[in-house]
C-alpha cells in the first residue's frame, strides 16, 4: 500500500489522500470499485468475489463498495424469506447477528485495504423491518483492523487527491450512488446516464450498482477553465454488475420474472500522474477495465 490518509468530510464525502511521486501508466495505483456482493446469497458467486478480493491485496489496491454486501433476505420480517435459501453457516443462530460475524471472519483480511463502505438497497430494508444497521455493524467490527475504512451515505462522493513531495498532482472525483430502478434489460440503465450527468456536473466518474448489469460510457464535454481557456475532457459513467446469479438453477423468484443473464464482477480504476505539457501541468489521468 501506498502512504495515504483519508477522512469523512461530511456524511456523504469521503476524501482519500495518496502520496506519491512515481506512479506512472505502467506502474498505476489501482482501486477495486464494487458493489452487490450479496456474498451470504446461495446464488453468490463467492470464489470470484474472493478472486479479486485477493487481486486488491496482491496490488495494493483500495477497495471501495457501495452497498448490497449483504444479501439479508431471509429475515423473520422480510416477505421473500425462505428458510432453504440459506447457507449453512446461517442455519443456525441469530440470523442478522450471524451475518455480521461470518462477514467480519470474511473481510477482516482485506480491511487494510478498504477505504469505502456504504449500504445499499437490501441493507436498508433490514434497517427499515428490523431496526439495525448491517453496514454500520460491519464497519465497526473491522474499522480497528482498516485506518483508511470510512462508512458513508447510499450516495455520495470520493474525492480522490494525489499529493507528490513538491507539490499536489491533482485530484480526481467520483459520485457514487447504489442505484435504483430495474434492471431495463433492453437499455441496461444507460439512459440514465443523461441524468447522472446532470445530477453531478463536477465528477470525473458517475458510478452505480443496484440492477445487475455493468456499462462503461464516457461523455465528452467542453469545459472553460479558470484561464479562460476552453478544454475538453470526459466523464466516465460506470455500472458495477455484482456477484449474484440466480437463473442458473433454472427455477425461483428470478427464473419465473424472466430475468435473463447478468454480468458479474466488478471493475479496476487505474490512476497515475500525467506528464507536463504546454496545456497542462502534472494532473491525475485514470483507466478503467472490468475486473472478471
Amino acid at each position: 500500500m501506498h502512504s495515504a490518509t483519508s477522512k469523512r468530510e461530511t456524511p456523504q464525502v469521503v476524501t482519500l489522500n495518496l502520496k506519491h511521486d512515481a506512479a506512472t501508466h505502467k506502474e498505476p495505483i489501482w482501486f477495486l470499485l464494487r458493489s452487490d456482493a450479496h456474498h451470504d446469497s446461495k446464488s453468490a458467486d463467492q470464489a470470484l468475489e474472493l478472486k479479486h478480493l485477493e487481486q486488491a491485496k496482491e496490488r495494493g489496491a483500495y477497495i471501495f463498495d457501495i452497498g448490497d454486501l449483504f444479501d439479508c433476505m431471509q429475515g423473520r420480517y422480510d416477505k421473500r424469506a425462505d428458510r432453504s435459501a440459506l447457507r449453512d453457516e446461517y442455519q443456525h443462530g441469530p440470523y442478522l447477528d450471524r451475518l455480521v460475524d461470518v462477514a467480519t471472519e470474511r473481510y477482516a483480511p482485506f480491511a487494510e485495504n478498504w477505504v469505502l463502505m456504504s449500504p445499499g438497497n437490501h441493507e436498508t430494508s433490514v434497517l427499515k423491518h428490523n431496526d439495525t444497521n448491517l453496514t454500520e455493524r460491519l464497519y465497526a467490527r473491522l474499522k480497528p483492523h482498516a485506518p483508511l475504512l470510512q462508512m458513508s451515505t447510499y450516495a455520495g462522493f470520493v474525492r480522490i487527491r494525489m499529493m507528490r513531495k513538491s507539490s499536489r498532482a491533482g485530484s480526481l472525483t467520483i459520485a457514487y450512488h447504489h442505484g435504483f430502478g430495474g434492471s431495463a434489460p433492453v437499455t441496461r440503465g444507460v439512459i440514465q446516464t443523461n441524468r447522472m450527468a446532470i445530477a453531478y456536473p463536477d465528477a470525473d466518474i458517475v458510478w452505480s450498482g443496484h440492477t445487475h448489469t455493468d456499462f462503461y460510457l464516457s461523455i465528452a464535454r467542453h469545459r472553460l477553465n479558470a484561464s479562460d481557456v476552453v478544454t475538453r475532457d470526459e466523464q466516465i459513467h460506470l455500472r458495477s454488475p455484482g456477484y449474484k446469479e440466480d437463473l442458473l438453477k433454472g427455477e425461483g423468484w428470478a427464473v419465473e420474472k424472466g430475468f435473463m443473464p447478468q454480468s458479474m464482477g466488478a471493475w479496476w480504476l487505474k490512476l497515475w500522474i500525467g506528464q507536463k505539457s504546454e496545456q497542462h501541468s502534472r494532473h491525475i489521468e485514470c483507466s478503467v477495465e472490468p475486473a472478471r
